[in-house]
């Protein structure tokens, strides 16, 4: 499971444990892409098709991985993944497979990223940067989960991320159309899961016709994983294939 930029594999750790209950016959590997979590920042450059070389590395180390699924951002990396090395099942949870150059200015990842290159980058308290987040205009709980980024150094914090190396790979990101690769049913189905409240997809109809895509939709904004759990583990509980117990 890949998380979305700004993550880290953590963030899905509460849905991964709760699915393996539910489906015994699953494990489930929580990655921290490059320049995110414990991971190493990688060989530049910071595009798609590194982060996808990255995980495939990952994968081919694991052996015996079925299915691979990602929010967001992550979901991208996973769908470019899946040219690499063929999975029985694909998951983008509200990631849309298209580019989306026009969301670079306006979107809630943008206004993230100008506000951290403002603030300070080293902080007494964690609660200190959740309150300046808080200050900002954005709610407490997604300034909760921005701030796993924020870890104790020399008796303080200090943020981990490498923010020009963060918005590389949102502009690669949003400049990439990966829908030949999603229609591609050569590297198994893929489930495109779409957060209703939320605009990222916005090319779900083009899937319609495709018999290897499966579209569901969970009432949800854009962090489906925090604002409907239950819905995640239920959807990805129906829907993994059998597996070895």
């Amino acid at each position: 499971m890949l998380h979305g930029i700004l993550g880290s594999g953590g963030n899905w750790r509460g849905i991964a444990r709760k699915l393996v209950e539910r489906r015994p016959d699953w494990g489930v590997m929580l990655v921290d892409l490059r320049h995110h979590g414990h991971s190493e920042p990688g060989e530049p450059p910071n595009t798609l098709a590194t982060s996808a070389e990255d995980v495939r590395a990952l994968v081919d180390e694991l052996g015996n991985v079925d299915a691979i699924g990602g929010h967001s951002f992550g979901g991208k990396v996973a769908l470019a993944t899946r040219a690499l090395h063929p999975f029985r099942q694909t998951w983008m949870f509200d990631s849309s497979p298209g580019a989306r150059p026009d969301r670079n200015a306006d979107s809630t990842v943008a206004q993230l990223l100008a506000l951290m290159e403002r603030l300070p980058k080293t902080w007494a308290k964690r609660d200190e940067f959740v309150a300046a987040v808080v200050a900002a205009g954005h709610p407490k709980p997604l300034a909760q989960w921005l701030a796993m980024n924020i870890v104790a150094d020399n008796g303080g914090y200090v943020l981990r991320l490498d923010l020009a190396a963060i918005r590389e790979l949102v502009a690669d990101y949003l400049a990439r159309d990966l829908w030949p690769t999603a229609l591609d049913p050569a590297s198994g189905e893929l489930e495109l899961v779409i957060a209703t409240r939320s605009d990222v997809v916005n090319d779900a109809e083009r899937a319609d016709g495709a018999s290897h895509i499966h579209v569901s939709r969970i009432v949800a904004g854009h962090w489906l994983h925090i604002d409907a759990p239950d819905a995640v583990i239920s959807l990805l509980a129906e829907r993994l294939p059998a597996g070895d117990s």
